[in-house]
């Protein structure tokens, strides 16, 4: 059997010698851009990994960026770094986390120290890489190593004075940055998101004291149901999210718990006890996040399942402002032809051909934000389960869903709540006409008639097209003043039995 041909290297030709430098890893030589700060391995990840045009998400830069600030400073203190080494490694990182927004649009970037070039744009791997996220480690203690490299008065490509992997990922492991950098991606913009959240319960929430003397027909399985004011609908509305936030920030303090200094296989071998500890300190000082290093190294690498949880509570809640905003567009239809007891702010022209057509476009949004969330949830709950043994090699695309997930759902909530749900109209005469011509107030009559005789009333309603009211006075099954006590819309809100003992009041 002939031997295979050596697989030819993946990095392109480099074109004119004065644009490239050459660098050397472990395979052999490589040619990289002059003028990056990333080197031979991220260009060979570059070559490799030709995917999707994708970068990564700011916040899985971030955090990386921090780990490895937490880190310089955590060896420094150990003695094991050299204090000019430490030093322009945490100026490194600094000059890049001054440039890197915390989410896409959070702020323009741009160098925000004195002196500093231009770094926001050096992360450049495609997420979907080589597993674990080696790449990106790389990637990063690359970018900076070159940086620190400059800042003590190397050039880029000469590791000499800072190396990528002796000095900026010192008493590290991809295997233990990488699942951090994804718990402080969940902190960071799980954090955002619950309060974004809140923002929104408390709107629907002033919508639901405006409309609380609002009556309109409840539907269930969209036919007529008993009343309901439409204040008590928008008051479910602001506690379902009121929910979500805080289940979300209930699945967020598991991830507090960080495996930094776990290195390889969550062992710890090449990382001092006091680096363990050291590191989690700094990071939290930095972060403002309460951390603290995991009680089982080896569990906290091993297992996604925190993440999963943060994700499934994404889920839950995606699922329910999904269902609100496909409400919203059924109560705002018509505006002739549907139910239109709310009236939507019009923030846009909603048809290219229908003039003066405006449609629910802040609810479709939400609807499309929601769809795309429960497709990233599927994507970390099929890649938490796709570990094996000591690591779970499917960290890049979980990270990745992650920090989407949470961004989308947070610029969609802010979005839907600042230019529709505080805008939201009621429309009192539309909820009076549809509640009465209800099929279902007769509910009201059944504790005093029974269930029969008030389903036959029911029955002669919609066939006669009379009132409910009419029909029993006619057929001598309550006196008029029964009638009308029973008959109140308003007592049919709250608990009790209108018109007999025990009835509620409203505001209930």
């Amino acid at each position: 059997m002939p031997a295979r041909p050596p697989i030819p290297d993946p990095v392109p030709d480099p074109g004119p010698p004065s644009a490239f430098r050459t660098e050397r890893d472990s395979l052999g030589e490589v040619a990289v851009p002059s003028a990056a700060y990333w080197g031979a391995q991220t260009a060979r990840a570059v070559a490799n990994f030709p995917v999707s045009g994708l970068g990564p998400h700011p916040a899985f830069v971030r955090a990386m960026v921090q780990i490895k600030r937490a880190a310089a400073l955590a060896n420094m203190e150990t003695g094991r770094l050299p204090r000019d080494v430490g030093l322009a490694i945490v100026r490194a990182a600094e000059e890049a986390l001054a440039q890197i927004p915390p989410v896409p649009l959070a702020g323009a970037p741009g160098p925000a120290l004195p002196g500093a070039p231009r770094l926001a744009d050096q992360w450049v791997v495609d997420p979907y890489q080589a597993g674990a996220g080696t790449s990106h480690n790389m990637n990063t203690n690359e970018v900076l190593a070159n940086r620190a490299a400059e800042l003590l008065g190397g050039r880029r490509g000469e590791y000499r004075r800072v190396h990528p992997n002796d000095h900026v990922n010192m008493a590290q492991s991809t295997n233990d940055t990488v699942p951090t950098a994804i718990r402080l991606i969940g902190l960071d913009l799980g954090t955002r998101l619950v309060r974004t959240l809140a923002r929104c319960a408390n709107a629907f929430q002033d919508r639901a004291v405006a409309f609380d003397g609002i009556l309109k027909t409840g539907r269930t399985h969209l036919q007529d149901a008993v009343p309901i004011r439409l204040g008590q609908e928008f008051a479910a509305y602001a506690r379902t999210v009121e929910r979500g936030a805080r289940r979300i920030a209930q699945s967020l303090e598991p991830l507090r718990e960080i495996g930094l200094g776990g290195t390889a296989v969550g062992t710890g071998l090449n990382a001092e006890p006091a680096y363990i500890t050291a590191a989690a300190r700094h990071l939290g000082a930095a972060t403002g996040h309460a951390l603290r290093p995991a009680a089982d190294m080896r569990q906290a690498m091993q297992s996604m399942g925190d993440v999963a949880g943060l994700s499934g509570a994404c889920r839950a809640l995606a699922l329910d402002l999904g269902k609100i905003a496909s409400d919203l567009r059924l109560l705002a239809s018509g505006p002739r032809t549907g139910l239109g007891e709310i009236v939507l702010p019009a923030v846009q022209p909603g048809s290219s051909i229908m003039p003066g057509k405006v449609n629910p476009v802040l609810c479709e949004m939400l609807n499309m934000v929601c769809l795309q969330a429960l497709g990233h949830d599927h994507t970390i709950a099929a890649a938490s389960e796709a570990g094996q043994l000591e690591l779970n090699v499917m960290m890049p695309v979980i990270a990745h869903n992650l920090a989407w997930m949470l961004t989308i759902l947070e610029g969609g909530v802010a979005a839907f709540t600042a230019r529709c749900v505080r805008g939201i109209e009621a429309d009192p005469e539309r909820c009076r006409y549809w509640l009465e011509r209800s099929a279902a107030l007769s509910t009201a009559l059944a504790p005093r008639i029974g269930y029969d005789a008030a389903a036959a009333l029911t029955k002669d309603m919609l066939r006669t097209g009379r009132g409910i009211a009419e029909l029993a006075l006619e057929r001598g099954l309550l006196e008029r003043d029964d009638l009308e006590a029973i008959l109140e819309p308003e007592a049919m809100t709250s608990p009790g039995v209108p018109g007999g003992r025990g009835e509620g009041r409203p505001g209930g």
